[in-house]
């Protein structure tokens, strides 16, 4: 490992063409009406466009590029590209000119009809357009072909519907922008010009060791373990959480956060995870359209140091039955640009009307739209994860704290707030450690929606999600609430007197979104379905909720989405579903049939042979060689049995319809008939000789790194 010195303060940013990259490159009046599109939404006028153009050209040339890409997030999960030289058409004399105009930077037409759209688009129907988000600063990517100009960019389609996740993020920030602004506006706030959402997504992930996973076809074709016994040792000793970073894992993180500060992204926080091999990554905040491109970059950064490091990042929500799996927290806050931050409480949160205004108005959301915030997470690794005693339950609930908890209860019953609980002294016990004080409430990690300090944290998006859905609900619901509490303050006669109603109401009709306790238990989920909060347990129970009536008409109202683009949204999740149930059915059919049945009739061939012989041989007790027979021969017949039924569902995947139908059949049929199949399997592993198994074991794959 290299130990040579890193000026992290040079490194950062330096492939990233941002604002002092443009302060120094860019002529004054250009950087200023740049400044002015980014932070006003002025249009950019293509004269200017060909100017900044040309700079980021030369600039990315310096750098190695020798190509552009228009960088987008289409409804695949993952970012796309298409790269483009600078080079122009060649020359009299043989010679080509580099060049990059305006036209080129601001606009991209890739092929609209090759991604999914939902139905959006019909195959014959090909046009799409990116444009250009000068929000999100342009980068270098350097890579094995060479140096790549990525422009970040929307992606939607030639009819103007949005075909990937950065439209409706932006369309989100705009929304509540508008109504935040309008909430301070009314408190007397005259200095902000935006409010923004701010996030920080935290990563979490499981390494592996590259030699071991081209030995696994689940692995390879599915992200997660399909077959697999638990190895005598998984998480029990809470050994490996924040405990010493193995050597090559070491050399890994140093690589990543090398690669991540080159290209502006603030990773921060790296530690071990709860289960072997797991490990966390976490950047600080960045406004969210920003965090959703950092994201995205820190996940391929993650997969391909790991290849240069002999091993494979595996970001599947739960790459391996019996220990924990990976999520991404989601925290989010809403900053404007001269300051506040609106979910911070300050010293006296009794007293701060504004904060306990915004805090009532996030609560009336929620309650109001936990089913879309819950469907927000859906995936179908997260089906695996959330509901267990691991990640957050599937009952969308709100944690506030004992200090907020107490100021509520103190509206609701009393009318008024008096006082705030305040963090004690702490005490340790040794005189020699440092007297501080507590905060003044602890942390709920059972809770999906849980307020941490001065941000909310929601912990259900998948670790391999994009974080832009999760995001763009929160921003829209909350500007819902935003709106209607500003549209009554606006007509209010006594505004003082107003807020505190709203803000007593708000809390007392959404009380039941309230919840402190242990969200793993029995007696909360009883109590959430007595309070009437939606329980949907998998994904194909919660697409439903982007299609209601209700989310249709705020999406419509705000601007965000329109009932089609909602529509294809709901269609491609459920084909996602069906698609992605299907592949690990045939994966576990083609282990099956080619890897485990013929290991297990090796080692029974084997056994018997040598039961045969040592029968020969004389009188001696064979009969634990016998029943060791008799269990595997019968678990073999079980496979057998399963792997029929197997074969037969998943031929019928394919008669049934397209949409909920085709992922309900998946649900409800292919997945229990995918259980029974690998219940005999890992039994088998488990009494079959290990140089007989064709695959790595679990204990193979988390502990030998």
């Amino acid at each position: 490992m290299s130990e040579e010195y890193i000026d992290v303060k040079e490194l950062f940013g330096c492939d990233v063409f941002n604002d002092a990259v443009m302060h120094e490159r860019l002529p004054k009046k250009v950087y200023q009406e740049l400044k002015e599109t980014i932070k006003e939404g002025k249009e950019l006028s293509l004269e200017i466009a060909d100017v900044v153009a040309h700079e980021m050209k030369e600039w990315a040339i310096e750098k190695g590029a020798t190509h552009y890409s228009h960088w987008f997030q289409p409804l695949t999960g993952v970012t796309a590209e298409k790269h483009d030289a600078f080079i122009s058409a060649p020359m009299e004399d043989g010679r080509v000119l580099m060049s990059f105009s305006g036209k080129e930077l601001i606009k991209g037409e890739p092929d609209a009809s090759s991604f999914p759209s939902g139905g959006l688009r019909a195959t014959f129907e090909a046009r799409g357009y990116t444009a250009w988000d000068p929000t999100s600063p342009a980068f270098v990517r350097h890579d094995p072909a060479g140096g790549i100009l990525c422009i970040p960019t929307a992606f939607c389609s030639y009819t103007g519907e949005a075909l990937d996740q950065k439209t409706p993020l932006l369309r989100s920030m705009e929304a509540i922008n508008k109504q935040a602004l309008r909430l301070l506006r009314l408190f007397g706030n005259t200095t902000a010009k935006r409010v923004t959402p701010s996030v920080g997504a935290e990563q979490e992930y499981f390494l592996v060791d590259k030699q071991k996973w081209l030995q696994r076809k689940d692995l390879i074709y599915t992200g997660r373990t399909l077959f697999g016994a638990m190895p005598p040792k998984g998480q029990e000793m809470d050994d490996h959480y924040f405990g010493t970073i193995r050597q090559r894992v070491s050399a890994y993180m140093k690589e990543v956060n090398e690669e991540c500060w080159r290209l502006g992204i603030t990773a921060k926080t790296q530690h071990n995870e709860v289960a072997p091999a797991q490990h966390e990554l976490a950047p600080i905040y960045a406004p969210v359209n920003i965090a959703q491109d950092h994201n995205q970059l820190m996940m391929r950064i993650l997969k391909k140091v790991a290849s240069r490091h002999g091993m494979r990042c595996l970001l599947h929500e739960k790459p391996f039955a019996g220990v924990n799996g990976s999520g991404k927290h989601n925290n989010w806050s809403l900053t404007s640009d001269d300051g506040i931050n609106l979910l911070d409480p300050g010293k006296r949160p009794h007293e701060n009307k504004l904060f306990l205004l915004v805090l009532a108005c996030i609560l009336k959301a929620v309650d109001e739209h936990a089913d879309l915030l819950r469907a927000s997470a859906a995936d179908v690794g997260n089906d695996q994860r959330l509901g267990g005693n691991e990640a957050p339950p599937v009952i969308i609930s709100v944690f506030l704290g004992e200090q907020l908890e107490d100021i509520f209860n103190q509206l609701i019953n009393d009318g008024t707030a008096t006082h705030s609980i305040k963090g004690e002294l702490l005490e340790t016990g040794v005189k020699t450690l440092p007297d501080f004080r507590k905060d003044a409430t602890d942390r709920n990690r059972t809770s999906p929606f849980a307020f941490t300090g001065n941000k909310f944290e929601f912990r259900m998006v998948g670790s391999q999600d994009s974080i832009s859905t999760c995001n763009v609900v929160l921003n829209t619901i909350t500007a819902e609430a935003f709106k209607e509490a500003c549209d009554r303050l606006e007509k209010a006669e006594d505004f003082d007197k107003e807020v505190m109603d709203i803000i007593r109401e708000y809390a007392t009709e959404h009380k039941r979104i309230i919840f402190s306790g242990n969200g793993y238990s029995k007696e909360w989920q009883e109590e959430a379905v007595r309070l009437g909060l939606p329980n949907l347990p998998t994904m194909v129970d919660a697409i439903p909720a982007f299609v209601s009536d209700k989310a249709v008409r705020m999406f419509e109202e705000f601007g965000v989405f329109s009932k089609v683009e909602l529509e294809s949204r709901a269609e491609i999740m459920y084909e996602i579903y069906a698609k992605a149930i299907n592949i690990e059915a045939r994966t576990m059919i083609d282990m099956a049939t080619k890897q485990i049945i013929p290991a297990v009739i090796k080692y029974t061939t084997v056994l018997a042979e040598s039961i045969n012989q040592v029968r020969a041989a004389g009188d001696f007790d064979i009969s634990v060689q016998e029943k060791l027979l008799s269990k595997a021969s019968s678990k073999l017949t079980e496979v057998y049995r399963a792997l029929s039924v197997l074969k037969k569902s998943t031929q019928e995947i394919q008669n049934k319809p397209e949409g909920p139908e085709r992922a309900r059949f998946c649900l409800d049929n292919v997945i229990p008939v995918m259980n029974e199949l690998r219940r005999p399997v890992d039994e088998l592993e488990m009494i079959v000789d290990k140089e007989m198994w064709p695959m790595p074991s679990y204990g193979d794959l988390i502990f030998e790194l």
